[in-house]
């Protein structure tokens, strides 16, 4: 299938667009390097600098490279910027997927992979199934949440289907790719941060949640089996669309995950408790029971020990990410 990955020189697209390739699809990635990385990006694939503004520009290319599918990943991700900088999210995530969709629509491409998130959910002490309450708790869960919405129209007046994927945390590296942004706000690679000399210490911020040890707690992912779950969305989608939820099923609080970091290191990994982040909620933890039983969906690596070794060992080899 030939497929169109927008934001495939970020983290998980980089990852997903590596996957594309090796299951014999045909690549074209869309990116404006805005947080991408040239690095990331597989040379088998057809590369395009550019944003999602222009319409015309959208529809052009679709049919240029007769895009089948897309896959979207592109937008601004970073919780607590969201809750400064909201028309960032609410306005350039939105206005940036809508116009991808009207392109879509306009020249009959009607597979469509969305990257959605679990910042979409109400706080939660219990694993979050896809029809638990949804409120999102910042302007970036909100941008997200729009789009779900818009995509559930656009499956009742179009030809338009979909899958969208409802992330928790996706963590460690595949194939010499790895988890780079700029500004980190990741706890794992801030965690690394400090085994690595590049930080005295790891900033917990906050310790008074109403969680077990006081600390948020999540639910963490492989990013390869997060790529998995994405070709299994696709394979699928000449059906009905689907919405689904993506992690382990187990929580780790901030307080756990440095733990597990330090085992792995070898390094004591200091830690100051700092304020709460605006947009940071208690708990998020996923039943991802439905993805299994439908689509077959299964972690390679569900141990948050093999996700952190996974990602030091990246760090290790490139402490300076795709600098090096």
């Amino acid at each position: 299938m030939k497929v169109l990955v927008t934001g495939g020189a970020g983290y998980i697209g980089s990852v997903v667009t590596a996957l594309l390739l090796e299951c014999g699809h045909e690549v074209t990635v869309l990116d404006d390097f805005s947080s991408g990385h040239r690095a990331a990006v597989s040379r088998a694939a057809t590369l395009i600098e550019s944003g999602l503004g222009d319409l015309a520009a959208l529809r052009g290319l679709l049919e240029k490279h007769q895009i089948e599918a897309v896959m979207h990943f592109a937008g601004n991700i970073q919780v607590g910027e969201s809750m400064r900088k909201p028309f960032k999210y609410v306005g350039d995530n939105v206005r940036n997927a809508l116009n991808l969709l009207q392109a879509m629509t306009d020249v009959g491409v009607n597979k469509f992979i969305f990257s959605s998130t679990a910042a979409i959910f109400a706080p939660s002490d219990k694993p979050i199934a896809e029809n638990s309450m949804t409120q999102p708790g910042s302007p970036y869960g909100e941008s997200k949440y729009i789009i779900e919405r818009t995509l559930g129209w656009l499956d009742q007046t179009t030809s338009l289907r979909y899958v969208a994927l409802r992330y928790f945390n996706a963590a460690g590296s595949w194939k010499g790719l790895g988890e780079d942004h700029r500004p980190e706000t990741h706890l794992i690679p801030r965690v690394l941060d400090v085994p690595l000399g590049k930080a005295s210490d790891v900033a917990i911020y906050g310790d008074d949640y109403p969680t077990p040890d006081g600390t948020c707690v999540r639910d963490y992912i492989h990013v390869r089996d997060l790529a998995d779950a994405h070709i299994l969305a696709l394979n699928s989608l000449n059906g009905r669309s689907r919405v689904y939820n993506l992690g382990n099923g187990a929580g780790f609080s901030v307080k756990q995950l440095i733990e597990v970091a330090r085992s792995v290191t070898g390094h004591p990994i200091p830690v100051r408790i700092s304020a709460r982040r605006a947009g940071d909620v208690p708990w998020l933890v996923a039943d991802s029971q439905r993805i299994r039983a439908e689509l077959g969906w299964r972690p390679l690596l569900p141990k948050l020990e093999e996700i952190i070794a996974t990602a030091w060992e990246w760090r290790q080899a490139y402490p300076n990410g795709y600098a090096d």
